[in-house]
Order: structure tokens, then C-alpha cells, then sequence
């Protein structure tokens, strides 16, 4: 049987000293914490969540708030501008425009009524003339056609060519009927009493020199204003070609005209 020798007191406090320095002191212990908090700190992950953290602050979500709404209002009163100078611009094209045309009812050499909301929704060319004219008129007429061919080869149908006879002692229906046959087909003959014909002519600015009680049987020439009036699909006045103006430059400027009228109102008609 095996006997233990009983602990003496020198012994014992050995025995808790080797215990003590096995066990490290507080001071020791504080210091490695913080030792390890800061390693985690500076780790990647460590870094990049405090850069997350760091860059979305308060102050940044405020900023980025207010500049956010500074944008949206600058953009709107650009966007307002624009909108107030392409009126400011459509207000100054309509008052700018003489004022030409106004109400008429007339007979188409068709023997059909016609008036002028017939003008709306077609570009027209409107010229004022008579059958008996030498050579003016036929010119003029011709220079219609040569206008009116290509323009509807890029446009298709939406010009509507129109005669408007100063003469209504002699230009009656067959007449009309006869003298449009050498012409281009879709060119439309108008024709009226006196009193209605000078209403007509005063509301285009047209001079005509056919006297009131003129003999249908007579044979007098007709002085009158020269001039291819372009009016839009809404019936307003858009320009005065005169004689000297060619069918190039009319076909240029009706390119022209309803590109604006396109931009304006997002149709051609």
C-alpha cells in the first residue's frame, strides 16, 4: 500500500505559485483584446464594411436628396422654356401671316357646291383667272401641275389645286369644263355671280377690272392680280407666289411649309 507524505506549508505555497504564473494577469488580457479588435478592424472584411458604412452617411443621403431635386427642377424649367420659345414662335409665324381667305360658297366646274371648308385638310393652290386669257393664265396653270406632279409623288394625295374664275359673265360650266380638259386633271374650276365673285376676290386681295354688266358676248380682256396663293390644311393664308416664281422654288418652299406644319402639329394635313 502506497503511503503519501502529507503537504507541508513550504510545499503548498510552491504549489500556488507555479499556479499564479500559469495564469496570465488582467493587464495582460486587456491588452491582447484590444490588440485583437483592432487585427479585425483592419482585415478586408473588416475595411469594407466600414467603407460601406462610411460612404452612405446622413450627410451624403442628404446631398444626394438635394441634388436629385435640384436636377428634377432644372430639367422642368428647361423643358418649359423650350415649350414657351416653340409657342412664342408659332405665335409669331401666325401673326405674322397677311390675312388672306375667308367664307365663299361657289359652283365647281363639276356644277357641285363649293365652299371654303372644302380648303380644309389639303394643302391648296389657289389661283384667281379666267378661260379667255391669252397666255397668262394657261401659264399659270401649267405651273399648278408642274408643282403639283412631284409634290404628290413624295407626299401622295393631299393637294388640292383650285380656279377661281374673275370672269363670270362668260366662264359658265361647259366653258370651265372645256378649258380645264388641257390642264392638269385634279385642278378643281370655281365660278359665281358678280356679287359673289367680288366678295371672293376681296377676301383673297384680288384686283379684277371685269366690269358688272359685262356682254357674255363681249370681247374684252380681264386685267386681275397674278399670284398662286398657298393656304394650309386649316385654311390659313401661307404665301403669295408671283409670276416670276418658278415651280422649283414653289415645290422648295411647300417642302418647307408642311415640314413646319408637321413639327407643329404631328400630321402633314
Amino acid at each position: 500500500m502506497l503511503k503519501f507524505a502529507p503537504l507541508t506549508r513550504c510545499s503548498w505555497l510552491r504549489t500556488s505559485e507555479r499556479l499564479s504564473v500559469l495564469k496570465p494577469p488582467a493587464r495582460w488580457t486587456r491588452t491582447q483584446r484590444r490588440l485583437y479588435s483592432e487585427v479585425r478592424r483592419n482585415t478586408p472584411t473588416g475595411a469594407q464594411d466600414r467603407a460601406t458604412v462610411g460612404v452612405f452617411t446622413p450627410k451624403a443621403a442628404a446631398l444626394f436628396v438635394a441634388t436629385g431635386i435640384g436636377l428634377y427642377f432644372y430639367f422642368h424649367h428647361e423643358k418649359q422654356k423650350l415649350l414657351e420659345q416653340k409657342q412664342k414662335q408659332l405665335e409669331s409665324r401666325t401673326v405674322g401671316r397677311a390675312q388672306v381667305g375667308g367664307p365663299f360658297t361657289l359652283t365647281s366646274h363639276e356644277n357641285k357646291s363649293f365652299s371654303d371648308n372644302d380648303l380644309l385638310g389639303k394643302w391648296n393652290f389657289v389661283y384667281f383667272g379666267f378661260t379667255n386669257c391669252p397666255d397668262i393664265c394657261p401659264a399659270e396653270l401649267d405651273k399648278i401641275g408642274a408643282v403639283v406632279t412631284p409634290l404628290e409623288k413624295e407626299y401622295g394625295n393631299i393637294f388640292q389645286p383650285v380656279f377661281i374664275s374673275v370672269d363670270p359673265a362668260r366662264d359658265t360650266i361647259p366653258q370651265m369644263q372645256r378649258y380645264l380638259a388641257d390642264f392638269h386633271p385634279r385642278i378643281i374650276g370655281l365660278m359665281g355671280d358678280y356679287a359673289t365673285t367680288k366678295n371672293v376676290c376681296k377676301a383673297y386681295r384680288v384686283y379684277f377690272s371685269t366690269p358688272p354688266n359685262a356682254d357674255p358676248n363681249g370681247d374684252y380682256l380681264v386685267d386681275h392680280s397674278i399670284y398662286v396663293y398657298l393656304m394650309d390644311p386649316k385654311g390659313q393664308f401661307v404665301e403669295a407666289f408671283g409670276q416670276s416664281t418658278t415651280s422649283e422654288e414653289v415645290v422648295e418652299r411647300v417642302k418647307k411649309e408642311i415640314a413646319e406644319y408637321e413639327q407643329e402639329t404631328g400630321r402633314k394635313i
